[in-house]
């Protein structure tokens, strides 16, 4: 048996991971589907050198975050809970009023509560940049498009 044939598991660092910039479009998307799919994309699940304590994931752009879709009745069923940190500070609203109130904040939450806590999921999160629309200032970056 030969004594030259090593196995080596390869782990990415910060010095050999490539950040690509992705764009995607949420116009019509289900809400649940498109924030795991782009979970995913930030922790760099998609890429074959994906390394769990690596921050190995792509810059996301989202546009038209406020048509997303939820299925159901959860536009008047799911509610959003806030607390201001005073006594009798919590507030309850609905998806709709939140939506109507920052347009953009439903779909960042979905996908922040899908990725790891602690420093590495805030690390992948500022890579995260939701707009409501369909303008953005990230044209310059060479931009994919992902289904």
């Amino acid at each position: 048996m030969p004594t030259n044939l090593t196995r080596i598991t390869v782990s990415a660092n910060k010095k050999t991971v490539k950040h690509e910039w992705l764009l995607v479009d949420a116009e019509g998307q289900v809400l649940g589907r498109i924030a795991s799919k782009v979970a995913s994309l930030l922790r760099g699940k998609h890429k074959t050198y994906y390394t769990p304590h690596v921050d190995c994931g792509d810059h996301v752009v989202i546009i038209n975050a406020e048509k997303v879709r939820l299925t159901g009745k959860k536009w008047d069923d799911m509610e959003i809970d806030r607390y201001s940190g005073y006594p009798g500070g919590r507030t309850l609203e609905t998806a709709r009023e939140y939506v109507n109130r920052k347009p953009a904040a439903l779909l960042e939450r979905s996908i922040k509560s899908m990725l790891p806590k602690g420093p590495l999921g805030r690390a992948m999160f500022r890579k995260l940049h939701v707009h409501a629309g369909t303008a953005h200032k990230y044209t310059s970056q060479k931009l994919k498009t992902i289904k």
